[in-house]
């Protein structure tokens, strides 16, 4: 499973990558993390506002920080 944070590196960008990290943990899900910072990459998921979350090229949330129960709800969907 790939995991990427769309954003620039923001507080709240630095959050929601904490949040996924204890989701998963919490689960015993390993998983990548990328963190994706550029621009013009995270503009090709077409969203605008940041931070985003991909799971496996599918973006989950975006403008937004989830909260860890929040993400582990959409890992078990998955």
């Amino acid at each position: 499973m790939k995991i990427k944070v769309l954003g620039s590196g923001c507080k709240n960008c630095v959050t929601l990558t904490k949040n996924t990290e204890e989701a998963l943990k919490e689960m015993g899900i390993e998983a990548e993390i990328i963190k994706v910072t550029d621009f013009k990459d995270i503009a090709s998921y077409g969203i605008m506002s940041t931070p985003g979350l991909v799971i496996d090229e599918e973006v989950v949330s975006y403008g937004k920080v989830l909260k860890p129960n929040a993400i582990k709800e959409i890992l078990e969907k998955r």
